[in-house]
């Protein structure tokens, strides 16, 4: 959300000098989502995002509940904290930036349904979201693919940035919507970011499993390093060090 905010400070504000330069709609956008994409690699490619699976998005993780790849408990808790943390981003900026951030034309960068009206936004969202989830799934249990699957979503969301954006916003993901809504107010489409992105995601899950992209569906992680456990499918690296231990291994 930080990195949202930032990059769209810098590209839409009128007083902005990139955004004085640069007139072309399509140029901006597809700089936000060259940005927004790199920022997305770059986290699902962390030392942390490799330890959690970098969900970051609450319809990715209960559409591996859906698999049963996640434990109840676990998602529940992985749900509260994409939407503490994407809150917790919005305001930061907007205590840092101020009026820039919080007024017009950045507003909190709010999602909100394009020219094209809701209906169109709706059906934008869930087609997105089940592009986003099929690749996931289709990258991530397949082991020449498996090590390209943060690159491929990070590709996606620079080109829906780019393409789909004017449409829906771009959101695919319902705590990054509810935590710029929350503090601008903005509620009346919330239940399309809510419920597009989850459905369209089950889609592509029922497709992955039942259809034409049939797969076992492995692990809920998008990038499973070989050096780090893993909550979900009790994975656990052959030499710990003292610290990664549970208090029930004795130490060697």
């Amino acid at each position: 959300m930080l990195s949202a905010a930032f990059f769209t400070l810098l590209l839409e504000h009128p007083g902005s000098p990139l955004r004085v330069a640069l007139d072309s709609e399509l140029l901006r956008r597809a700089l936000i989502g060259l940005a927004m994409g790199l920022t997305a690699i770059a986290l699902i490619y962390s030392p942390w995002g490799k330890r959690s699976g970098a969900h970051m998005n609450p319809a990715v993780t209960l559409t591996f509940l859906r698999l049963g790849k996640v434990a109840r408990v676990d998602a529940w808790f992985y749900v509260l904290a994409q939407t503490v943390g994407a809150l917790v981003g919005v305001l930061l900026a907007s205590a840092i930036a101020g009026a820039a951030f919080t007024g017009p034309p950045v507003s909190f960068i709010a999602t909100r349904p394009g020219a094209a009206g809701v209906a169109a936004a709706f059906v934008a969202e869930m087609a997105i979201s089940f592009g986003l989830m099929l690749v996931v799934l289709v990258f991530s249990n397949r082991p020449r693919l498996a090590p390209f699957t943060g690159l491929a979503a990070g590709v996606l969301v620079a080109a829906y940035i780019t393409f789909e954006a004017p449409l829906s916003g771009m959101s695919m993901n319902p705590a990054r919507s509810l935590a710029s809504a929350v503090p601008a107010s903005q509620w009346g489409d919330l239940w399309l970011y809510f419920s597009a992105p989850l459905l369209g995601m089950l889609a592509a899950a029922a497709l992955v499993t039942r259809g034409v992209f049939r797969a076992q569906v492995g692990c809920a992680k998008l990038q499973h390093a070989q050096d780090q456990r893993c909550i979900h499918c009790g994975y656990k690296p052959p030499f710990q060090t003292s610290s990664e231990r549970t208090e029930n291994e004795p130490a060697i």
